[in-house]
């Protein structure tokens, strides 16, 4: 077995795709799942050895869920230039893996790499090819997008280590670009996450920045000498950022952020540079890597008051946790409540799902076998739901020891489990996924 840690144990690939129909359910789906998860994930396809965790092609695996039936599983991988033998970069936009994060917006699924076009798929998971938005985008595009809840517009950006290093983008429900405008004075760092609140966009410049000295499979590397900062932009008029000092740091994956009384509040699990290095090794498959891909990353909290330069910071917690997730009808508002995976254990095995209560301070646990590793929890609101938690999380919860693999639906509002469906195969640790219900697509 190799020793590379992104492509052994848990994360280690499928080499093939498959379908299954009419899955075996234990306890009951909720009968507002009807659509489809959808989750992707690195997974090099057969005598491919990645230089790194996130250059692996990406595979798409869904569930079709309708009228309390786990109608269909299948995987596929989004057949890009780069699954087919292409060569990587060139300015070729289309040479992704696609491997990071898979959407809906207006109706088009869309699997995401940050360095590269959006690929579209159908609801069959089939590829359809790269996606520009009807030639509106002529560049990359993150794989975190932020769709508001409220205006249905879609967020985005595309970040380079060479000027302009960041151009922000908006896409109207329908999918059309609106906006597209150079954002000055941000750096050439590793801008994998940003937040939208209601009125503003906040830009995460810390640091890791562009490295072209790095060995490690991504030219990015931490910087003590690189001044790290938060912006906060408004979101109409002019793209004029009101920039924050901040704690060296690095923040990948934002849970939130939002207004109070004039400031704003950032949330997400925070880097120090042991951490970062760290659990980099895991990623680039360096000797004395860790077992699992996060170590030292804890929740933060970062509050941003127009009336000083520097924010003002504090620890949320000190458990390791990373893949946050909220309620996303809240989304750029006040949320009481946020979920993320969790490393209890601190090895490979010992996974959890988190859910954190802002009001109270308290955090819970979901409960399980030590071999139950969980992948990111995604929200879905209940039907005619009141409160915030009011919902479920669901997620593919792997079996390391017997080699299976589990789709769980959990009480979002007390992590209990209400329905399993038993998946055909094991399914690799991945990275980002989306429910899809029927009436978007």
């Amino acid at each position: 077995m190799t020793s590379l840690p992104y492509i052994s144990d848990h994360y280690a690939p499928v080499a093939e795709e498959r379908t299954a129909r009419e899955l075996r359910v234990r306890g009951t789906l909720p009968k507002e799942l009807e659509g489809r998860y959808l989750r992707n994930g690195h997974n090099p396809k057969p005598g491919v050895t990645p230089t790194h965790w996130f250059k692996g092609s990406g595979m798409i695996h869904g569930l079709r869920l309708r009228e309390g039936r786990a109608e269909w599983y299948r995987n596929r991988w989004v057949r890009t230039p780069l699954l087919e033998g292409a060569p990587e970069g060139h300015g070729d936009l289309t040479a992704s893996v696609a491997g990071t994060h898979v959407i809906e917006h207006s109706g088009r699924l869309l699997a995401l790499q940050e360095a590269n076009l959006p690929f579209e798929i159908d609801a069959e998971l089939n590829t359809v090819g790269a996606y520009d938005f009807g030639g509106k985008l002529k560049t990359n595009m993150t794989a975190h997008p932020k769709e508001d809840p409220v205006t249905g517009e879609l967020h985005f950006f595309a970040y380079s280590p060479f000027p302009p290093h960041l151009i922000y983008y908006v896409a109207s429900p329908r999918g059309e670009i609106t906006r597209q405008e150079i954002v000055e004075g941000a750096g050439p760092s590793l801008m994998h996450d940003f937040a939208i609140t209601e009125n503003f966009v906040v830009w995460i410049d810390m640091s890791v920045i562009f490295d072209a000295a790095e060995t490690g499979g991504l030219p990015y590397r931490w910087h003590d000498d690189y001044a790290p900062r938060i912006g906060v932009m408004p979101r109409t008029g002019r793209a004029e950022v009101t920039w924050h000092a901040v704690e060296p740091g690095v923040l990948l994956h934002v849970t939130n952020a939002y207004e109070d009384n004039g400031r704003i509040v950032l949330d997400g699990p925070c880097f120090d540079r042991g951490a970062w290095e760290t659990s980099s090794k895991f990623w680039a498959g360096r000797p004395a890597h860790p077992e699992t891909p996060a170590v030292g990353i804890r929740q933060h909290r970062w509050i941003l008051d127009p009336a000083a330069t520097i924010a003002k910071e504090e620890a949320v917690d000190d458990l390791v946790v990373d893949f946050p997730a909220i309620n996303n009808q809240v989304l750029g508002r006040p949320n009481r409540y946020g979920y993320a995976v969790a490393f209890p254990g601190g090895g490979l095995h010992r996974h959890g799902i988190v859910k954190y209560d802002n009001h109270s301070g308290a955090r819970s646990l979901t409960s399980g076998d030590e071999h139950h590793i969980p992948g990111e929890a995604v929200f879905v609101p209940a039907e005619n739901g009141t409160a915030e938690d009011d919902g479920y999380l669901l997620t593919i919860v792997s079996d390391t020891r017997r080699h299976t693999s589990e789709f769980i639906v959990y009480d979002a509002s007390t992590l209990d489990t209400v329905a399993t469906v038993e998946l055909p195969h094991r399914v690799p640790g991945g990275i980002h996924g989306s429910w899809i219900p029927d009436a978007d697509l």
